[in-house]
């Protein structure tokens, strides 16, 4: 698979998540956390793999789309100390729902950014071979990918 098409599953996987999320009832708190630690280990092992693998290669094939990395990775540090938050947070928190609705709303902002502006360029400028290489070694690196949030740099950042 190559890593683009890796990092758009990526992204179907939590958009499901939090589908599922907006779906579950006011009280279904023990379900809306199960979901929550869920949203937190994909997502911080999607934003591992994109900042240490995906990210560099980027760069460094299409050197004009470094401003998209950098922003990336500020969106990441964003994202990273919300998910750390909920990590901690009780779903009967009356802030629990809103600190996701805020998570959720800034991801997809993210994804669509990467998927519309970013993606078409780096996949023109890397081409298939590259991207499926890259897409194995995204794949191999999740199993290590830390499952804190703030173990990712670009939350210490």
């Amino acid at each position: 698979m190559d890593a683009i098409v890796l990092l758009k599953e990526d992204h179907k996987t939590v958009e499901k998540l939090f589908k599922e999320f907006e779906k579950a009832g006011d009280t279904a708190y023990k379900h809306k956390r199960d979901i929550a630690d869920k949203v937190i280990e994909e997502l911080t092992i999607h934003t591992w793999i994109e900042e240490k693998i995906f990210y560099p290669a980027a760069r460094e094939a299409a050197p004009d789309t470094g401003d998209d990395v950098l922003e990336g990775v500020e969106e990441h540090h964003v994202m990273l100390w919300l998910l750390s938050e909920l990590a901690g947070m009780d779903p009967k928190d009356e802030r629990f729902d809103a600190k996701m609705t805020v998570l959720m709303e800034n991801v997809r902002h993210h994804v669509e950014e990467e998927e519309k502006d970013w993606f078409p360029e780096v996949r023109k400028a890397m081409g298939r071979n590259r991207l499926t290489e890259l897409g194995g070694e995204l794949d191999a690196a999740k199993p290590t990918a830390p499952r804190d949030p703030l173990k990712v740099p670009s939350a210490r950042d």
